[in-house]
């Protein structure tokens, strides 16, 4: 039997996606592969929300909207699909524009154009977190992205950078650990449903 969207929404092991977002998947007939993506990254930036609340609870961040963000971030290669397998940002502005017809708030579609846009001046801290878990669920750091996230975490905890650097890395190795898994996970559902 073939991997459905519905499978790549329902099947274990990761987070369910928030469920207005899973409807608008299946609204939109979304990818299984895409569905499955959306929820790798979502997962992990539940992960990385999780972590900051125990660990940097001065730091000032919108969680609903973090994972709001992370479960809709790539939603525009519904019409660019082979940006799925490819290059391409056009999915970016696509992906906000399909929110935001969708009654989503412009404060929350702002992810679907913002998370490549990390180096973009005025980005708040949500917005770097979303990019963060884009990179992290596959095991890919970036260098100039985590120094970002280093420096909000030492300006509101009042921890010497080096310290928040530290303590970054080592959850961030520990999330990348598991991105074989993650990685198979999307890899089983198909890009085109059917």
């Amino acid at each position: 039997m073939p991997l459905t969207l519905r499978h790549a929404l329902d099947d274990p092991p990761l987070r369910q996606l928030p469920a207005p977002v899973g409807d608008l998947l299946l609204r939109l007939d979304a990818s299984p592969r895409l569905a499955a993506h959306l929820r790798a990254v979502h997962d992990v930036a539940a992960q990385l929300t999780d972590w900051l609340t125990v660990h940097y609870p001065t730091l000032v961040v919108d969680r609903d909207a973090v994972l709001f963000g992370a479960a809709t971030h790539d939603i525009g290669k519904t019409v660019h699909v082979a940006e799925l397998s490819g290059p391409g940002s056009r999915h970016e502005p696509a992906g906000r524009q399909i929110l935001l017809d969708a009654g989503i708030d412009p404060y929350l579609a702002r992810f679907a154009a913002t998370h490549a846009g990390w180096r973009s001046p005025g980005i708040e801290c949500e917005d770097l977190l979303v990019s963060l878990a884009d990179m992290i669920w596959k095991a890919k750091r970036v260098v100039d992205l985590e120094q970002l996230v280093v420096d909000r975490l030492a300006a509101s905890s009042g921890q010497e950078p080096w310290r928040a650097f530290v303590n970054l890395d080592d959850h961030l190795d520990g999330i990348a650990a598991d991105a074989d898994q993650r990685l198979a996970f999307q890899n089983s559902y198909p890009i085109t449903a059917g």
